[in-house]
């Protein structure tokens, strides 16, 4: 009988360089520095090739809600998968994990939704808000509204339509994006456009740029407007209290649809089952995902509101959509198995009466550090920015570094060598940790991010760069 050799981290990197293409990365660059080899993980840490213990303050991409290593996740994809690993839901066909998952997710879904369109990640699952959006305007002899509205620095996905969705214009430099009928308006960042104003008043102001758009394109031509409730990948950019609810007045007033991308606040991110509800609006579409089944297997789709489904199932005839595993069986059986165990353990529940309140307070007082300026959270994401200089200022703004710095960058690498994994945005550094976090390792979390700080500043003062 012959082994396999244990291979070394140095074997793993090489086998990587020389194969894999990584998501949002310059091949070349990482094939010089070498990947980092993640082997195992339980609870909210993970474990790399050398033995080194790291604090997913991450939730791997936003995603492992429960956290590393729950059985009941692992076992319920095992007994999928021995009775029926695959079978598609074209043809006039479903399976039971489908169906059961459709009912719990119109339970736990604010009570507008009873329908579901399941895809296989977020980024297909605003593929399909692009198609059923105009769909419906189609059929409701409206053909010509077929712009959707969006915000620059949002998230969508990198698919041709998620990517023209989302407002990141590197993206949109390659490839041609964005694809026609999308179009854009400035995001609710307080900090970069609220110079001079409250927070609230801000809020007003930023939401009157979608009402400034539409009047531009024409209400007739405007289908949908979509948003995170809170901006992930662009910052964790929380908005002013009243900027949703003076969205959802604005697409009222045009007859609207409101999208509302839960992809990363979604199945209890921000203290509430979905970001919509902490945020106060009532969305006629929902995309979903990561979080549906914690990462552990891929799955996404969208929460069509009975607004949309009444159409569409009334009226629509085919809908000419779909994918080979939408409502794969082996995915639904996880994320019944997640949200029953979200459900459980009362992770909504602690997240906003815990865990959530403990982090923001922890954040706000990581505000008396020479490094940090503005701090935001929301349930458990939460974000602080990184200045060269106070100025004596009590809002946050400060003094920014010179963006070719990369203080951020800095940073992130003083995280990674003292056992936190924590994202940098520019020099916004974030987190959104898995749910199952307890209000103990909270306090380790704000420890760690203390110290690499510190860490970080000695760096930057014998740099000359403070």
């Amino acid at each position: 009988m012959t082994t396999t050799p244990t291979r070394t981290t140095a074997d793993w990197q090489a086998l990587d360089a020389a194969h894999f293409l990584h998501p949002f990365t310059d091949f070349q660059a990482l094939a010089k520095k070498g990947s980092r080899i993640i082997e195992r993980g339980e609870n909210v840490y993970l474990w790399d090739s050398d033995g080194h213990r790291l604090f997913d303050a991450m939730s791997g991409l936003w995603c492992v809600n429960v956290g590393y290593g729950q059985q009941a996740l692992i076992d319920a994809a095992t007994a999928q998968m021995a009775k029926l690993p695959f079978y598609n839901s074209f043809f006039q066909t479903t399976t039971p994990p489908a169906v059961e998952l459709a009912e719990l997710l119109a339970e736990v879904t604010p009570p507008q939704f009873r329908h579901v369109f399941f895809a296989g990640s977020g980024s297909e699952g605003n593929d399909t808000v692009v198609r059923m959006v105009r769909r419906y305007w189609d059929l409701k002899g409206q053909p010509e509204r077929q712009v959707i509205l969006s915000r620059w620095n949002g998230y969508h996905g990198s698919t041709m339509a998620g990517a023209s969705l989302g407002g990141m214009k590197y993206m949109h430099a390659q490839g041609g994006l964005p694809i026609p009928g999308i179009d854009h308006i400035d995001q609710p960042h307080w900090l970069e456009h609220g110079a001079g104003m409250t927070r609230d008043e801000f809020g007003l102001k930023a939401a009157g740029w979608l009402e400034q758009k539409i009047l531009e394109v024409g209400p007739d031509k405007v289908a949908a407007f979509i948003g995170e409730p809170v901006q992930g990948a662009g910052g964790v950019i929380v908005p002013p209290a009243t900027y949703w609810p003076e969205i959802q007045r604005i697409c009222d007033k045009y007859d609207i649809l409101l999208v509302s991308d839960e992809v990363i606040c979604g199945f209890g991110r921000t203290g509430n089952w979905f970001g919509c509800e902490t945020m106060g609006t009532k969305p006629d579409l929902m995309t979903f995902a990561k979080g549906v089944t914690s990462g552990y297997v891929p799955l996404g789709g969208v929460m069509v509101g009975e607004r949309v489904a009444k159409v569409l199932i009334e009226q629509g005839g085919e809908f000419e959509h779909g994918y080979t595993y939408s409502g794969h069986p082996v995915a639904c059986a996880v994320a019944l198995a997640n949200i029953r165990l979200i459900q459980e353990l009362k992770l909504v529940e602690r997240v906003r009466d815990e865990t959530g309140p403990r982090l923001a307070a922890v954040f706000e007082s990581l505000r008396d550090h020479p490094l940090v300026g503005e701090t935001q959270s929301c349930g458990l994401m939460a974000a602080l920015q990184l200045v060269r200089a106070k100025d004596g200022t009590q809002d946050g703004r400060g003094t920014p570094f010179d963006p070719a710095l990369e203080v951020g960058m800095v940073c992130r690498s003083h995280c990674f060598g003292n056992g936190l994994i924590m994202r940098a945005v520019g020099d916004r550094m974030i987190i959104a940790p898995p749910l199952v976090m307890t209000v103990e390792q909270v306090d380790e979390l704000a420890g760690l991010i203390r110290l690499c700080l510190d860490l970080t500043l000695a760096d930057l003062q014998a740099r000359g760069w403070v």
